[in-house]
């Protein structure tokens, strides 16, 4: 009987025990159950979907965060956390208490956070795939939930009421609070604004909707909503293309202060970044607030990126308060200390940095107006005070004084800013304190001490005259040496660098930025009167003959270019068999990468890019002392600067026409998709091959999209040119834009800029424009005529026709 006992239990041990794990897999939790920061330490959800636990961070295994994560994925994204982002040692625990709910304690067993429930009784608690975590009281109402006190995320399913606050972290990796918070107000207005740490009290909104409602709703299929007082849903969001049935959503603000909604596919189990849907602001560098320091911490300034996030960078003369917080803000390296130019000319300590397109707009005290230039920096450099000027409208000059605050880079933004900054080597004068106890007394002495150190100068004069005489030497030795053969490079101003100087600049040729037909562009850096940061091309088989014809073109035509909408050759190495050129590395990559990352850009930002890269091709064409045709104008040839300016780039394909040579005949160059059709007809050659590609590319900008679509479910959609057209003769520009609202506001420009596109890709180059015609087109100088159709030789007639009700009778001649 014992034994009948003892098997009994055993097998209702190996029945029970299942049943309790899933429990603990299904997120039910029961009073009394707990978890101790641990690896691996968590309750489940249902489905899988997410963890309630001890999130273990990465910088230091030993720490915890009290979270809710996506457990599926490999990121493990955290959406909510506890105490603010206060962290937890090894060994806290947090258990379920009927009295408290959730209470978390550290190693040592005091209390550091519990869950604020209401009154009554904690029953249960469940983690549900909602992603939110309830506790209940016996009866299954609700007596806490994560929803209600959420952090810096809000998921599908949740609402935030009148006075609810999302809270940013402090960065990607730190979630103590942060600098920036999304709130509904008390009179219904949703407003992101930035706070006054330590404090919680808000500034001035950056964003203000300026509609009362008085919740803000993440329904089930992914839409962010504002309910109106009048019970009207206002959507937020654009429609959403990634359902919720086959994609995570999440809407967060972000540390940099951005609001942003974004997707991930459920079932993707590689490793890859949360896709951006949706975000406000738009451009979170614009906004400009009374108190505080702005988007970016004092004395810096915000420059937007492509993806819409800012980021923030200290201006020359000053550096981060805080090295690790590159987003905080920025101290000078110097002090100014008024007086301190009576010893001698200020002009001796004190100079300036130029910076164009920036401002700090609430930092100014005082305005001189008629000043000229010199007369605003004199003022600037005799007033301790002034930090920086702005000198602007050719008469205001503008003073600023510490702290800087809501500081910004932006192309509409007029003037010269000057940096005040303490020039090399120079210290502040110090204010004489003599000290009694250290006086030499005797007057013997003092000579002596004179003589010494007089002959200690002379002779340490002498021995680094004898050093700089040898250096020169030995310098000039090495260039004699070195210096390139005038046979192969000729009527040029480019500095030359040897061989091993741009091994040393690249570290070895270490970090690849792209390659080509002729060669691979490395990364590096050098010293070029400051530090530079520098793209390095070094060419393949230049011995071949259409190598040889790159290197001679890029280095003796492109030395000679010089215009803001080209990227710069600084320099050139042609030792031995190693032949490589020398670029500034601009710091926002390539077009390509702006139009085609994860953030569709601003029609804001991709207006002024259409202008610069057709000023840089007017210049080429018709501008320099040279013609340059191009040849391969694409998004991965167009190049951005650290303001978005376009700049043209890759000049190796560049054909050069005599100035008494109007067309030329020669092989096939250029990429599928925006290759003139000339190329492949035998026709002559000219310029206008130029302008068949910049009307593919002008589409591209305007439709964010590629020229070629192989994956396009839509066959009509699949070639760019083709759909384009067709959507302008159906009237229908708003699916090229995807109904970007910012486009269709500006729906005039927009259709200009379809109809250029379409007069640039006609197949008759007798039809297309040239560059100075299309920028007046552009700028809407002239009326652009109706544009027939682009393809007539593609069509079963013989003659050009048109799919459009009116017959084109203008040309682009009537320009």
């Amino acid at each position: 009987m014992p034994s009948f006992l003892l098997h009994l239990i055993f097998w209702l041990l190996l029945f029970l025990l299942p049943s309790c794990s899933v429990a603990q897999t299904r997120g039910d939790v029961r009073v009394g159950d707990s978890l101790t920061a641990a690896e691996n330490s968590s309750w489940i959800s249902p489905s899988g979907d997410f963890a309630f636990g001890f999130y273990q961070l990465e910088s230091n295994k030993d720490i915890y965060l009290l979270a809710i994560w996506y457990a599926k994925i490999p990121q493990r994204t955290i959406v909510w956390y506890a105490n603010d982002g206060v962290l937890a040692p090894k060994q806290s625990k947090v258990e379920l208490n009927s009295s408290q709910g959730l209470v978390l304690t550290d190693d040592r067993g005091n209390q550091v956070w519990r869950s604020p429930t209401n009154s009554g009784v904690v029953a249960s608690g469940s983690m549900r795939d909602s992603g939110s975590f309830v506790l209940q009281d016996s009866s299954s109402d609700v007596l806490w939930e994560s929803f209600k006190d959420p952090a810096d995320t809000i998921l599908p399913g949740q609402v935030l009421n009148r006075g609810m606050i999302l809270s940013s972290r402090q960065s990607e990796t730190n979630f103590s609070k942060g600098r920036f918070q999304l709130k509904i107000q008390e009179d219904g207005n949703l407003v992101l604004a930035t706070i006054n740490l330590p404090s919680t009290r808000a500034n001035q909104p950056y964003y203000n909707r300026s509609s009362p409602g008085y919740q803000l709703g993440f329904n089930s299929s992914g839409y962010l909503y504002v309910l109106e007082e009048n019970n009207q849903t206002v959507p937020l969001t654009p429609s959403v293309t990634a359902s919720t049935t086959y994609f995570y959503h999440r809407a967060s603000i972000d540390f940099d202060g951005v609001f942003t909604q974004y997707y991930y596919p459920k079932t993707y189990t590689g490793n890859r970044s949360w896709t951006p849907f949706w975000s406000i602001p738009d451009n979170i560098c614009k906004s400009s607030v009374t108190t505080g320091s702005g988007t970016c911490g004092y004395n810096s300034i915000c420059n937007l990126q492509a993806n819409k996030r800012p980021s923030c960078q200290c201006p020359a003369g000053y550096s981060l308060l805080d090295p690790n917080d590159s987003y905080g803000a920025c101290k000078p390296n110097y002090t100014q200390i008024c007086g301190e130019d009576e010893g001698g000319p200020v002009e001796n300590l004190y100079g300036f940095e130029e910076l164009w397109n920036t401002d700090w707009p609430t930092a100014d005290y005082d305005l001189l107006q008629p000043f000229t230039e010199e007369q605003c920096r004199q003022s600037c450099l005799h007033d301790c005070m002034c930090a920086v000027v702005v000198f602007r409208s050719g008469d205001m000059c503008w003073k600023k004084k510490l702290p800087l605050s809501n500081g910004r880079v932006d192309m509409t933004i007029p003037g010269k800013v000057l940096i005040k900054v303490r020039r090399g080597n120079v210290n502040p004068r110090e204010p004489y304190m003599p000290d009694l106890e250290k006086t030499v007394k005797n007057k013997d002495d003092q000579i002596l001490i004179e003589r010494v150190l007089l002959g200690c100068s002379a002779f340490v004069n002498f021995l680094l005259l004898s050093a700089i005489c040898l250096g020169f030497f030995f310098i000039y030795r090495r260039k004699r040496t070195k210096a390139p053969s005038q046979d192969n490079i000729v009527d040029t101003n480019l500095r030359y660098f040897t061989y091993n100087e741009l091994l040393e600049a690249t570290d070895g040729f270490k970090e690849e930025l792209g390659r080509g037909a002729f060669g691979v562009v490395y990364k590096g850096a050098l010293w070029i009167g400051s530090s530079v940061l520098v793209a390095v091309k070094k060419l393949h088989h230049v011995m071949q003959e259409d190598g040889l014809k790159e290197f001679k073109t890029e280095v003796n035509v492109i030395g000679q270019t010089h215009h803001k909408n080209l990227v710069r050759l600084l320099g050139f190495c042609d030792e031995g068999e190693q032949h490589l050129l020398v670029y500034e590395c601009l710091s926002n990559g390539s077009l390509s990468s702006f139009l085609f990352g994860e953030m569709r850009p601003s029609w804001s930002m991709r207006i002024p890019i259409v202008f610069g890269i057709a000023r840089g091709l007017l210049y080429l064409h018709e501008e320099c002392s040279t013609q340059i045709i191009h040849c391969d104008i694409k998004p991965q040839n167009i190049l951005l600067d650290d303001y978005y300016n376009a700049r043209i780039s890759d000049f190796g394909l560049a054909k050069l026409l005599v100035l008494n040579q109007s067309q030329t005949l020669t092989a096939v160059r250029g990429t599928k998709g925006y290759v003139a059709p000339e190329w492949f007809r035998n026709m002559p050659v000219t310029v206008k091959v130029d302008v068949y590609s910049f009307g593919v590319l002008l589409l591209e900008i305007i439709c964010c999209r590629r020229s070629v679509e192989r994956t396009e479910s839509v066959p009509e959609k699949a070639i760019l040119t083709d759909w384009a057209y067709d959507c302008y003769c159906e009237g229908s520009l708003d699916a090229l834009v995807e109904y970007e609202p910012e486009a269709l506001k500006d729906r005039a420009r927009l259709e200009r800029f379809v109809m250029v596109a379409i007069w640039c890709i006609q197949e008759d180059p007798s039809l297309r424009p040239n560059m100075r015609q299309v920028i007046r087109m552009l700028e809407g100088v002239c009326e652009v005529p109706i544009p027939p159709c682009p393809f007539p030789f593609n069509l079963q007639t013989d003659t050009p026709t048109t799919t459009l009700k009116h017959e084109p009778s203008l040309s682009v001649a009537s320009i």
